[in-house]
């Protein structure tokens, strides 16, 4: 069944079909939380505002139309709003990428100052990438890391698709200005932890 087929069917009526769209895209969520609550020591409150996004979900389901937005975007935003919402309330705004989701693939003949090159150079990517402003920030992240494409990004942040491009933009260049003296003339797109 389509997230479509099982929207129609739960609005009417057959709620326990939830449990799927639950199971769709629970991990997704999960780790969307995590990396926007990492380093803000509230990375202990994923699971919590993961089961707040879906219960949200739940009891605005009867307002989501299709038309607007995929039932992902919908979602998506939610939670962003979600964890935005309790940032607020505990007056740290700080949304980061997470340490521990994305590990760089050592080939297996790799040496071991290859391996502790790499990793290093994971590290100076991620604290590039969470020095950002929180928009840059989470447009990167839903980009280069959940692999949502423009429009879907626009829905979550609230902007246009043109607005997301130039985020996405300054966001590279500035991760790139950051990491300048240390990549030299290396591509930022070879660069582990950065996937574009």
């Amino acid at each position: 069944m389509t997230d479509s087929q099982l929207i129609r069917e739960i609005k009417d009526g057959n709620v326990q079909l939830y449990k799927e769209l639950v199971t769709r895209y629970e991990r997704k969520i999960l780790v969307f939380i995590y990396h926007m609550l990492k380093n803000t020591r509230m990375d202990h409150m994923a699971e919590d505002l993961c089961q707040e996004t879906f219960y949200k979900a739940y009891r605005s389901l009867h307002s989501f139309r299709e038309i607007e937005a995929s039932f992902s975007t919908w979602l998506y935003t939610i939670a962003r709003n979600t964890v935005l919402s309790e940032l607020r309330k505990n007056r740290n705004g700080n949304v980061y990428l997470e340490d521990s989701g994305f590990e760089p693939v050592v080939a297996a003949e790799a040496t071991p100052e290859q391996s502790v090159l790499r990793t290093e150079k994971v590290t100076m990517v991620r604290e590039a990438i969470n020095n950002l402003p929180e928009k840059q920030r989470s447009a990167l992240i839903l980009r280069e890391y959940d692999g949502l494409d423009y429009q879907e990004i626009a829905n979550i942040l609230g902007q246009t698709v043109s607005s997301v491009k130039s985020l996405l933009f300054r966001a590279r260049a500035s991760v790139k200005s950051q990491l300048e003296s240390y990549v030299g003339g290396q591509k930022l797109e070879e660069y582990e932890g950065m996937k574009r």
